[in-house]
């Protein structure tokens, strides 16, 4: 069955969905909670002396945090080699530089498990190569058609803990893994239960090293996570599948999510200004980490919609980093466009934000939602202020961009609380050319 329909098409066969859930990995969450990573390996079935691989990036090794890790493993009886070559927006050939490492060190068995350590970038490469060498052949392979052979996902193989570094992505609990596919200018999900970790271990201590500009941009990420959650699709409006095994992983929100977006929305915008301006207040670096957690089980459950369907395509033409697109079309689209969709709801939006609409109309509180969120970028004062001053795009670019968003990223508008047409999401894109000046 398609899922671009939504209930409303005039189609009597078509039923809405009536049941909901959510798989999330196992989670430890709390400052120096790496003490216990040796621990939480040996429940997911590591033998006594078991040896992993640790994937992660050159930044992470140069400061230190992978020889803490590192040390705690030993001390407990494991062993970790290091691939620490991944890149910002990893492509395939990264994830496949990744796989081949593995294939060199220890053939087709691969590792007796699996370790992510980073930002998305890294948690994703690692996803990808742990569930290649579980399955066989290349990450093209498990990429849905027509980028990809759409090839099932059988097993999930070795067990892999992911070991956020920045509070953004929500990597560590998505069943998602995102790479560039730059011969076609796109970004593709290989998207499966068993691309999921097992377990995601949140330590705060590993964020207060983050640059403001990195905070930031992850933190737009994590806040767009948790706003789209919180203003898509009801999970009773979309369509209900002929087989409950091929019910896709964005599922609509449902009550459970729209709590996790709730308290994400308002731990990330209460935080986010000191957690930029004093790196080093791991109070507020506590409170973004489990704000990103929040907005990723909401997010990635109910779906990301409008705004991540568009940064996609700008990110690979333009080699953007994903949290500052995320940043600058957000005001045009998710607080822009779908407005219109439910503007009670983004009455809501605009207040966990901060703003005070009391007094106010209904349409007039809903468009506070977009003032409150340029205020608070405004305020962060390390965020391009559109997609012109973030990478020269102007309105030549947009055709295209929107052309590529309509094409390729169904599994993201599906969800979408207002229906989209290549004319609207060119229009999305002009606006957010410039979003203050």
């Amino acid at each position: 069955m398609s899922f671009e329909r939504s209930v409303s098409a005039p189609d009597p066969r078509l039923q809405p969905e009536t049941v909901w859930g959510i798989q999330i990995p196992r989670i430890r969450f709390g400052r120096d909670s790496v003490e216990e990573l040796a621990g939480l390996l040996r429940d997911l079935g590591a033998d006594e002396d078991a040896h992993g691989l640790l994937v992660t990036d050159d930044t992470l090794v140069d400061l230190g945090h992978v020889g803490r890790v590192e040390s705690e493993l030993e001390r407990d009886g494991l062993s970790v080699d290091v691939y620490d070559d991944c890149e910002r927006e990893p492509s395939v050939d990264a994830a496949e530089a990744c796989i081949e490492f593995v294939r060199d060190e220890r053939g087709e068995a691969g590792y007796d498990f699996y370790l992510g350590f980073g930002g998305g970038s890294s948690l994703d490469t690692a996803k990808v190569a742990r569930v290649v060498l579980a399955n066989g052949g290349e990450p093209l392979d498990y990429v849905a058609e027509p980028t990809g052979e759409g090839e099932r996902i059988t097993d999930s193989g070795a067990p892999l803990v992911l070991l956020p570094t920045t509070a953004g992505t929500g990597s560590e609990i998505s069943p998602v893994a995102i790479l560039s596919v730059e011969d076609q200018e796109t970004k593709e999900g290989i998207s499966d239960e068993n691309v999921r970790a097992d377990a995601a271990l949140l330590d705060p201590t590993f964020t207060t090293t983050l640059p403001p500009e990195l905070t930031a941009e992850t933190a737009m990420d994590a806040l767009g996570h948790a706003i789209e959650g919180y203003t898509t699709h009801r999970f009773d409006a979309l369509l209900r599948p002929s087989d409950p095994a091929t019910r896709p992983v964005y599922a609509g929100r449902t009550p459970l999510t729209e709590m996790f977006s709730e308290k994400a929305i308002t731990l990330l915008a209460s935080n986010v200004r000191t957690a930029v301006n004093n790196g080093d207040d791991l109070e507020a670096r506590s409170a973004m980490l489990q704000g990103a957690l929040f907005g990723a089980i909401a997010g990635l459950t109910a779906g990301a919609s409008l705004a991540h369907a568009m940064a996609y395509p700008v990110g690979n033409r333009f080699h953007t980093y994903h949290g500052e697109t995320i940043a600058v079309l957000t005001p045009a689209s998710t607080l822009g466009y779908n407005v219109a969709s439910d503007p009670e709801r983004f009455v809501e939006v605009a207040e966990m934000l901060g703003a005070d609409t009391s007094g106010m109309s209904t349409r007039v509180a809903a468009e506070e939602a977009r003032a409150e969120y340029v205020r608070l970028q405004r305020d962060l004062g390390v965020l391009p202020s559109g997609l012109t001053e973030l990478a020269g795009i102007d309105e030549d670019d947009t055709e295209w961009l929107a052309e590529r968003t309509v094409e390729s990223q169904q599994r993201l508008l599906r969800v979408n609380p207002r229906p989209v047409t290549k004319e609207t999401v060119k229009a999305t894109f002009d606006e957010a050319l410039s979003n203050w000046g």
